[in-house]
């Protein structure tokens, strides 16, 4: 079936380039600035076309005691395979963007929830300049969360994202965003994005089963923009000439939640339907770059009214909310032939009261050799893992990452 889904989407990408190359004005791009460029001829709109892939090798070791580890266990997988259209509609202040994801593990997490269906859709989602620095975006996109989530995972510094975001994000919803920014004196600059959305996470079909998320985040440039966006990019491939550094806090809650984390994780069932409660996450941020210096520092906490599931009679169902704390630094030097050398400490810290997990911490060393920036690069990285009153456990990773 997938198979058959692949080809379809293939065929249309050829009738509709025949169709363009006739009706449409289509330039040509270098490598990683998207495979077609194509704007109307009476410039009422743009379709950019971009594809991009990463393959990965996984190798792990438990540890057995007395000195020893396990046998390592291995896998290669396709980690993300992409593609993404963005540009303009009817006027350049309306925009869109919409990715898709091809991989099987872009895909996982279809439930009932999602109508049985594999979960391709990233983005869908339209955004308005209606008036001066205000946007008002409407669809499926990334939440306004932790800096880490918000950066693109093919713009990382190390293989992945780290352990505070795989417990505390809030990923993408279905909804509403308003944002706007302003300037103090010549180069402060100030950002302010608001969210209203769904609450139980993306391509969601069968809902609202809880009730709404609220998301607002503030964001402090008090140098002034990073060069290309870099505040949203790991490394500082531009090599900052004068220091950028950008403080940031984002507040989220989730009414009446049914997930065991906010708009992620399991469906908290009970007897009766689903345990509702309320759950609010904080976060905040910091990303500085300078002459190809970098350090972005993260800390996450998550807290809810009811965070153990009961059933109506006031048993409990097994289901809890990971309600805890986190912290995450990561830095790291770019080198003048493009070599990287990275570093990330993490911190995991859930109420064990609660949750019945104990403490974690992490220590992984990377490196990254950027041979077009982000578009085409191989990084590997090396992880300790130390879990409290569990098997430590040692991980190595190699990617390749292109973009097109």
């Amino acid at each position: 079936m997938i198979a058959k889904k692949l080809t379809l989407i293939g065929c249309f990408f050829i009738l509709t380039y025949a169709q363009f190359s006739y009706s449409q004005e289509i330039s040509s791009t270098k490598f990683g600035k998207g495979l077609l460029n194509i704007v109307g001829k009476d410039s009422t709109w743009s379709m950019k076309v971009g594809a991009r892939m990463q393959i990965l090798s996984n190798f792990s070791w438990i540890d057995q005691g007395e000195k020893s580890f396990s046998n390592p266990e291995q896998n290669f997988l396709v980690r993300r395979a992409r593609i993404k259209f963005n540009g303009f509609a009817y006027s350049p202040k309306l925009t869109y963007k919409i990715e898709l994801g091809l991989s099987n593990r872009d895909m996982s997490g279809g439930s009932e929830f999602t109508g049985n269906t594999p979960r391709y859709i990233y983005d869908a989602v339209v955004m308005w300049n209606f008036y001066q620095n205000f946007e008002l975006w409407f669809g499926q996109t990334k939440l306004p969360g932790n800096i880490e989530r918000v950066i693109s995972s093919g713009d990382l510094q190390q293989v992945d994202r780290s352990l505070l975001n795989s417990r505390f994000n809030i990923d993408r919803d279905m909804g509403f965003q308003l944002r706007h920014h302003f300037y103090m004196g010549e180069k402060f600059l100030v950002r302010e994005k608001f969210a209203f959305s769904q609450g139980e996470g993306r391509n969601v079909t069968e809902g609202n089963l809880g009730g709404h998320q609220y998301t607002t985040r503030l964001e402090l440039l008090p140098f002034g923009k990073f060069m290309n966006k870099g505040e949203y990019k790991g490394t500082d491939l531009d090599r900052e000439p004068t220091p950028k550094l950008m403080l940031a806090a984002t507040y989220d809650i989730n009414k009446d939640a049914v997930k065991t984390r906010s708009n992620m994780g399991t469906y908290m069932f009970n007897d009766v339907g689903f345990h509702q409660t309320d759950i609010s996450t904080l976060f905040f941020d910091i990303m500085f770059k300078y002459q190809g210096f970098s350090l972005m520092g993260e800390y996450a906490h998550r807290d809810a009214d009811n965070p153990i599931a009961l059933n109506s009679d006031n048993t409990p169902t097994g289901d809890t909310v990971q309600v805890g704390r986190g912290l995450n630094l990561q830095s790291g030097y770019l080198l003048k032939n493009n070599w990287e050398v990275s570093a990330r400490f993490t911190n995991i810290t859930l109420d064990f009261n609660i949750t019945g997990e104990n403490p974690e911490e992490q220590y992984t060393l990377g490196v990254s050799k950027y041979v077009v920036g982000h578009k085409l690069k191989v990084q590997t990285d090396f992880s300790y893992l130390n879990a409290t009153s569990e098997s430590d456990e040692l991980m190595w990773r190699l990617q390749v990452d292109v973009h097109f």
